[in-house]
């Protein structure tokens, strides 16, 4: 299995037969380099979207329709989505699970907000992905919520990818007390921080807050393989 860090909150994700690109912001987004787009996206396959804020769902309708890629995410977004343009959106809602060319991704509640183009989209929302021997739990932008106490109990991730840049989700010090008390990560991957200086810079105070977890903190476009 491999992710990729695309720069504030996307990733992309090769596990079993899929090639999942989350919240992909390509376009616009300060952190990543336009003249790497066709590597961030090449061979696509589905597009997971945890909510319709530009930063996460701006560049999705241009992906799918690059790589023909299907839109993946909680169905009111992705119904709005399909107004756009978007053909044959997969959608679906909070503790349902879809299979992605075999792996198996399931929604899961956050606390955020979500809108498309100004206008209501839905719902915000994360994600268990399982697949080759892990569990990888996307927490959307979100703060800490007394729903990770089942969600680390029943799915049992050992990789967390935590938007915890402080401001609009989490921050790190908030982000570090929840992986303590919810769940029993082997390795957390910080996400949402970098892009803006509103956001946090230095995921120093996760790590610090993080002792014996592997606290990981690619570059964008870096690839770790697990």
């Amino acid at each position: 299995m491999k992710i990729t860090w695309l720069g504030h909150s996307g990733f992309r994700i090769e596990i079993e037969r899929a090639v999942l690109l989350i919240d992909p912001w390509l376009s616009g987004n300060p952190s990543f380099p336009e003249a790497r787009r066709a590597d961030a996206v090449a061979g696509a396959t589905h597009i997971l979207l945890t909510h319709g804020h530009g930063d996460h769902a701006g560049n999705a309708l241009a992906i799918a329709g690059e790589t023909g890629a299907t839109l993946v995410g909680q169905y009111d977004l992705v119904q709005a989505l399909a107004g756009q343009g978007a053909t044959d959106p997969v959608g679906f809602n909070k503790g349902g699970t879809v299979d992605l060319a075999g792996a198996r991704v399931t929604m899961v509640n956050a606390v955020h907000s979500s809108s498309l183009g100004g206008a209501a989209a839905g719902s915000e929302a994360g994600y268990m992905i399982a697949g080759d021997g892990h569990t990888i739990y996307v927490s959307g932008d979100t703060d800490i919520m007394a729903d990770m106490a089942w969600m680390g109990e029943y799915h049992r991730p050992d990789i967390g990818i935590l938007a915890c840049g402080g401001h609009f989700t989490m921050d790190m010090d908030r982000a570090a007390w929840a992986a303590r008390r919810y769940f029993a990560f082997r390795t957390v991957i910080p996400c949402h921080y970098r892009t803006f200086p509103l956001l946090a810079q230095s995921a120093a105070p996760l790590r610090a807050g993080l002792p014996g977890v592997d606290v990981r903190t690619p570059e964008v476009l870096e690839t770790l393989t697990f």
